[in-house]
């Protein structure tokens, strides 16, 4: 599955490395979470971060949103928040003698919904129309969003106090899900001596423009994908949706999104053409929440049936 040996232009690998390199000292040590944040964004998706409290889930959400230069708000998911809190709400002018429509912190380029598991679902489904279709429907009138429009949502793990579980149908509104973990050592010391990323991130300089990023997400989605490449994909979907493992396998619109990311992460690379190793490499963030193991199977984690989709599945 060879392909001819292309690259991007200088300028876009410039672009993405300023990214990589500031948010990169920031979240230390941690270059491959990072660069699949940054692929689900240039593929247009919405971003899931899952890890403990503490390991540098929403720094990462607040130095991406930084560097990129976008226009974002921050909300903080609480057991008492109302979708109105999210979406906005009309309220009555007197003087006016109408309602006039208050828009909510969704109104923004990049939003940050930190801990999203804490809130019920009623809360957390204010989010579906908003992800999927751009827009938001408010006392009947239908309302765009701006553009570009990216959710990069925080949680912590479910069996922690006070969460509530997201259901199949928001998850899928991710288009990847990614941890970060503890630092290494070497890492953990440069955070310990070093300054107050709140305070780096203040500081940090714009690395791209909104303009700079729509022309960036639009190079991704012209990544060349060959038919060879595309029967790969069919072949890991297929996998997913016949394995005895799986309850419930990969959607086409799952992937879709392979494929997409697939691109992303190769134009970061610095090809204009994707490879299997690309597919393979975002497959476990893509897929992993989007599969449901079968009570009955004797691989219970997601993590396992990845692995034995990648072993089990032939490139060519």
């Amino acid at each position: 599955m060879t392909a001819p040996h292309r690259h991007q232009s200088p300028e876009q690998a410039d672009e993405l490395g300023r990214v990589l390199t500031q948010v990169g000292q920031v979240v230390v040590g941690k270059p491959r979470p990072i660069q699949l944040a940054l692929t689900c964004l240039l593929a247009r998706g919405h971003l899931l971060i899952e890890d403990l409290p503490g390991v540098g889930k929403t720094t990462l959400a607040h130095a991406l949103a930084k560097s990129l230069g976008l226009q974002f708000q921050r909300i903080q998911f609480t057991s008492d928040l109302l979708p109105s809190d999210i979406v906005g709400v009309s309220i009555y002018d007197r003087e006016a003698g109408r309602f006039s429509f208050h828009p909510g912190p969704v109104f923004s380029q990049l939003v940050v919904a930190d801990e999203i598991n804490r809130a019920t679902p009623k809360t957390q489904s204010a989010l579906l129309e908003a992800m999927e279709e751009h827009q938001v429907t408010v006392e009947g009138e239908t309302r765009s969003l701006p553009s570009p429009f990216f959710v990069i949502a925080t949680q912590n793990p479910t069996e922690q106090v006070g969460t509530f579980p997201l259901p199949e149908s928001q998850l899928d509104r991710f288009m990847m899900r990614i941890s970060i973990g503890y630092p290494d050592a070497q890492a953990e010391r440069a955070l310990l001596a070093g300054e107050d990323r709140r305070l780096m991130i203040e500081r940090m300089p714009t690395a791209l423009g909104e303009d700079t990023l729509t022309q960036l997400q639009m190079a991704a989605a012209g990544i060349h994908v060959s038919a060879k490449l595309l029967d790969y994909v069919q072949r890991l979907l297929q996998w997913s949706r016949l394995n005895p493992g799986v309850a419930m396998g990969l959607s086409p619109r799952a992937g879709l999104s392979l494929v997409a990311c697939a691109r992303a992460w190769a134009l970061i690379e610095g090809r204009d053409y994707a490879l299997p190793e690309d597919v393979q490499t975002v497959l476990g963030p893509v897929a992993a929440h989007r599969l449901q193991s079968n009570a009955l199977s004797t691989s219970p984690t997601n993590g396992d049936l990845i692995e034995a989709m990648l072993e089990q599945t032939p490139v060519d």
